[in-house]
């Protein structure tokens, strides 16, 4: 076999993420995409500031929640270095508003891991620019040390460099003109810039040239956004620094022109994005129960809280072939549309199968079955399956590697666990699926199941929630209706977490036996 490897242009990739799966996610992409990648992966604000020390990297990979260490912190670091390192966000998702505020506050680029097809021409490109800034920054302190040095660098340069006499004219232009413009130096020099301004241009932009242009006196060095045109008439947007020079007792006016019209492209194509996870949400929650069933002598109630704009867990009350009180929680792995979409997929074919099947560990194995062919190999489905009998009182369930359920009694006493019968959806196609030992229920008791965000749950020093506190939790709180139990332990969780941004979804479902003639409030799904 051949050396894949000679080709590949080599990297230094210093990744900030505390998912080892992640990182080698990241680094598989970028190996694929012609690179070889020498990597570190740090997930403490003392071992990223150890590699920045130590190492030079060509580009950092963040991603935005982690239980130690926040995006916020490892940006700054990069700041405080003084390291023009370009820094690009891959995460789970999160909102419009945090996206805009991280790009504000420097990041280059922000990448969903559910999608990361652009992760390597992002990563091209910034690497390109952050080349270009450095170019710019030499250019600016050369120029005012020697023109022959200067001149090297603008030969170079990838952004259109622009010489303007005392009369607006166009004196100098470096080759990257052509690249930007389209115009050979024969074309420009000795014309005024407005050749390179649209004819039909925003009037703004005309002003910002012409008071640029129009000035006296020593101008503030500046950066602003205005329109070109190109030779061949399309429009260009362009970021423009404008300075002054003093050569040989000539005062010069220095235009240092970027093209930024696919970058604004990407912008725009990130708000759409954005804007398409919050429909993508409103319709996911629109999948989820809008109350829970009314079936004596259960008090039931259920919740999902996404950490992204949209999530992959699921609950659900699908009708029984046999009319007892179905119930079903999932947790795709990862987040974002992808999920989101197979979530809604698993929620049918089990909605389909309870129809038509009584035996739930037959139901779990016909729609992993189904689910195996439709997902690729780094996505899976948890879940657990149960059926009620309103009277008999006995709880049926099969767990297809979902975090194990609860069985509390009257005193708060854990009376059963519903582990796993199975491994998760999805992984295996021929995988069989049995049930677990059903659960004889008395008033009093109370049905806890959810999915593994609750647990793993973070406070801003790094501690689980984990299952202690979810059990202690439930026992203070066993006294009320399953809505409110529903409702505090979330609460639990939050403050907990001090308020931090969801890393997972959290979603629950609360069964609660009522004695004979107690009239609960009615049951809903929050």
């Amino acid at each position: 076999m051949g050396d894949n490897t000679i080709n590949r242009t080599p990297l230094r990739v210093l990744i900030v993420e505390d998912s080892e799966f992640d990182a080698k996610m990241l680094v598989s992409t970028l190996r694929k995409g012609g690179y070889e990648p020498a990597f570190q992966r740090v997930e403490t604000r003392e071992a990223m500031a150890e590699a920045l020390a130590k190492r030079t990297w060509d580009v950092v990979l963040s991603d935005f929640n982690m239980p130690e260490f926040a995006m916020a912190e490892a940006l700054q670091l990069v700041q405080q270095s003084k390291l023009d390192i370009p820094f690009i966000i891959v995460s789970g998702g999160i909102g419009e508003d945090i996206a805009v505020a991280a790009m504000k506050a420097g990041a280059h680029d922000y990448l969903m891991k559910g999608s990361l097809a652009r992760l390597v021409p992002a990563v091209a490109r910034e690497i390109r620019e952050a080349a270009v800034r450095v170019a710019r920054r030499q250019a600016e302190e050369s120029l005012r040390e020697s023109e022959l040095r200067y001149r090297t660098l603008w030969e170079t340069s990838t952004d259109a460099v622009l010489l303007i006499d005392q009369h607006g004219a166009i004196q100098f232009a470096n080759p990257a003109v052509m690249s930007v413009f389209g115009y050979g130096l024969e074309d420009v020099l000795g014309q005024r810039v407005s050749l390179l301004q649209a004819k039909d241009q925003n009037p703004s932009s005309r002003m910002i040239f012409e008071d640029y242009l129009n000035s006296s006196g020593k101008t503030p060095a500046s950066i602003e956004e205005v329109d070109g045109c190109h030779k061949d008439g399309h429009a260009l947007v362009l970021e423009v620094a404008f300075s002054v020079m003093e050569l040989h007792q000539t005062r010069w006016k220095v235009l240092f022109v970027r093209d930024i019209t696919e970058r604004k492209k990407n912008e725009a194509t990130l708000r759409e994005n954005l804007e398409q996870f919050r429909i993508a949400r409103e319709i996911q929650q629109r999948l989820f129960p809008k109350s829970a069933p009314l079936i004596a002598p259960f008090d039931v109630a259920g919740a999902s809280f996404p950490a992204a704009a949209t999530g992959g867990d699921y609950f659900d009350f699908p009708a029984m072939l046999d009319g007892g009180l179905g119930l079903a929680i999932g947790d795709v792995s990862g987040h974002g549309i992808g999920p989101a979409l197979l979530m809604a997929e698993t929620r049918a074919y089990i909605r389909i199968l309870s129809h038509h099947r009584r035996d739930l560990g037959e139901i779990l194995t016909l729609a992993n079955c189904i689910l195996a062919e439709d997902v690729s190999y780094e996505r899976f489905v948890t879940l657990f399956l149960a059926r009620l009998d309103p009277v008999s009182r006995v709880l049926h369930y099969a767990n297809a590697g979902h975090p194990s359920g609860y069985v509390f009694d009257a005193a708060g006493k854990i009376k059963s666990r519903l582990k796993r019968t199975g491994i998760p959806l999805g992984l295996q196609p021929e995988a069989q699926y049995g049930a677990g030992t059903s659960v004889p229920l008395a008033p009093g008791d109370l049905v806890l199941v959810s999915t593994d965000g609750i647990e793993e749950a973070t406070a801003p020093s790094g501690e689980f929630f984990d299952a202690i506190r979810v059990v202690e939790t439930v026992r203070r709180h066993r006294h009320l209706p399953a809505a409110k139990i529903v409702e505090a332990l979330y609460q639990e969780v939050c403050a907990f977490s001090g308020c931090a941004s969801q890393v997972d979804d959290i979603t629950m479902v609360v069964v609660k036996v009522r004695a004979e003639g107690v009239i609960a409030d009615p049951p809903s799904a929050i």
